[in-house]
């Protein structure tokens, strides 16, 4: 693969897995940290592997690169997380080149988000290429390829309804809690964890709660207590997590540990508790559920509530599509002239080479040769030559791979794609 053009040597791949074939427990296995993240951009340039992206959320993690066989992305996953390839075989997908290319669009403007609509993975995208281009594990085509998808992300944004109204899996956890604990009015509420889903669920729990009722811990105070601040809520040392636990009537947990951060041994409790699990992989132990009086719902529960809101989205998938659609076809064009534009500079070359030889023979030849005219002339006949060739690799009907191999081997051209 040279400067983001797809050879025989190297495809485009995403490789992956995500909510719809594989359950909490196995998408945990997969999930990447930011150290493990690191650890597999490292191993993947170390390796040869010339451009990547991760994306690791609570719902799926991908990784979209160059290889010349899918099993290198897919052993560099399972080597620095704590799945297995067996695991992997049973849930995930591989897509290939297009395929890959649309697959990513879709995820990117959350077409294929569990909850539809749902525009927070584009941000990971952005964060992720940047990441990426720092350790220089990008080229012309994936950069390319997340712009476009920016691009279509926005669009659809601003063009469309599909995001409209609140559903998210902070909402969809308020809205259980509302529902499902009586009297929420007088009950306390800890947040433990506030990364992103955190601290949604906090801002959409102070929307239509007292804000006396709701304590935050964290591992890092002062995360907690600058979102406290924004929010007028309370803030607690992670060391009271045990004492704050028994005062909770709901216990909603957020954290981004890769092991249970919650589990009956540190549940001494007087009251019933509710616990919500929203995080990848799961913070709170199943064995809670060995006490009585305790309830707990995982964010996979969550993601399925479904309301009139999320059926009214439904209805602008087709507009969304659509610029899906338009913005795919124009990187599509976009890579299919990068691929073909060395063979066209290359035939162009080897014409003028040509032409140079039989001037030259013409010169000796003739006492009154017309050298502006020649040039002229010779020049034109070799545009009008390029340009046909041109335009039939432009054609959306043409074999790319078998014309540029054909025009190569009749020419004899060496070019930079070999």
């Amino acid at each position: 693969m040279e400067n983001g053009n797809i050879t025989k040597a190297s495809s485009f791949y995403t490789i992956g897995l995500s909510y719809k074939k594989a359950d909490a427990e196995i998408r945990g296995k997969f999930s990447l940290d930011e150290i493990a993240k690191s650890r597999l951009l490292h191993q993947a340039k170390n390796e040869g592997i010339e451009a990547l992206l991760i994306i690791s959320t609570c719902n799926r993690t991908e990784i979209y690169g160059f290889a010349q066989h899918p099993f290198q992305l897919i052993k560099l996953l399972c080597e620095n997380s704590k799945g297995t390839v067996e695991d992997f075989q049973k849930v995930a997908y591989v897509y290939k080149n297009q395929e890959a290319v649309t697959h990513m669009f879709r995820v990117g403007t959350g077409l294929d988000s569990q909850i539809l609509g749902d525009f927070e993975i584009i941000s990971q995208i952005k964060n992720s290429f940047m990441q990426s281009k720092t350790l220089q594990l990008t080229n012309n085509f994936l950069e390319r390829l997340t712009n476009a998808v920016i691009q279509a992300s926005k669009r659809i944004k601003n063009e469309t309804e599909i995001s409209s109204g609140a559903t998210s899996v902070s909402f969809a956890a308020v809205q259980y809690i509302f529902k499902n604990v009586e009297n929420i009015a007088n009950k306390n509420i800890l947040l433990f964890g506030t990364g992103k889903i955190g601290r949604n669920t906090c801002e959409n729990l102070v929307k239509h709660t007292k804000h006396e009722q709701i304590t935050l811990i964290n591992r890092t105070k002062d995360k907690a207590e600058r979102l406290a601040r924004k929010l007028d809520v309370i803030v607690k040392d992670y060391t009271d997590l045990q004492l704050e636990i028994q005062k909770a009537d709901v216990l909603v947990v957020a954290t981004g540990a890769q092991n249970p951060t919650v589990d009956k041994a540190i549940l001494n409790l007087k009251k019933p508790l509710t616990i919500l699990d929203l995080s990848i992989p799961k913070n709170v132990n199943e064995n809670v559920l060995d006490l009585e009086n305790v309830s707990l719902v995982h964010m996979d529960f969550l993601s399925q509530m479904t309301d009139e809101t999320l059926e009214n989205r439904k209805q602008h998938i087709p507009a969304a599509e659509a610029i899906i659609e338009e913005i795919k076809e124009e990187f599509l064009a976009w890579t299919k002239q990068r691929k073909f534009a060395p063979t066209i500079h290359a035939l162009k070359e080897k014409l003028n080479s040509i032409k140079e030889g039989e001037l030259s023979v013409q010169r000796k030849k003739m006492n009154n040769f017309d050298e502006e005219q020649a040039e002229l002339i010779s020049a034109r006949i070799i545009q009008k030559i390029t340009n046909h060739f041109a335009n039939h690799l432009k054609d959306e009907n043409t074999t790319v791979d078998e014309s540029i191999d054909w025009i190569e081997r009749v020419f004899q051209l060496e070019t930079s794609r070999k």
